[in-house]
């Protein structure tokens, strides 16, 4: 566990589908959620190999990775693929990686009913941020999980 204000700290937060990763990066203050160009077959290597060098473009600090459980809060069909998506990832990113997984429940229909030019997957991820943002930002307390 390690704890700190999110001030300062860029997070890249990810939308993992087999198909497309949706991405969203915050603002260096951790209060601003962008969308990014998602990343197609995000499990292949050359998937893998991008998200390291959007993380390292972006100088992501925080890895956050938006985790399907089901509406009672349990483990769903999904939910063990994006945790392996989460181990190789943090393989591909190196030693040290600061991954953390964050429920994403809702985000999807979030994102359609606000609608935007971004893609679906990425304004999914930009949900996932801001409602990790705003639950761990520089008013929501230190950074866990």
């Amino acid at each position: 566990y390690r704890a700190w204000r999110l001030t300062g700290v860029r997070v890249l937060a990810l939308d993992y589908g087999v198909a497309r990763c949706g991405c969203a990066v915050s603002d260096p203050s951790g209060t601003i959620a962008t969308p990014v160009e998602p990343i197609e077959k995000p499990g292949t290597r050359a998937g893998m190999r991008r998200l390291a060098q959007l993380a390292e473009e972006t100088g992501a600090e925080v890895v956050l990775v938006g985790l399907p459980v089901s509406l009672s809060g349990g483990d769903s069909a999904q939910t063990e693929e994006v945790r392996e998506f989460a181990r190789r990832l943090e393989g591909a990113l190196g030693r040290g990686a600061d991954i953390r997984l964050y429920d994403e429940r809702f985000t999807t229909k979030l994102a359609q009913a606000a609608g935007g030019s971004a893609a679906e997957d990425s304004r999914a991820a930009a949900v996932l941020l801001e409602e990790w943002l705003t639950s761990n930002g520089p008013g929501g307390g230190s950074v866990g999980q």
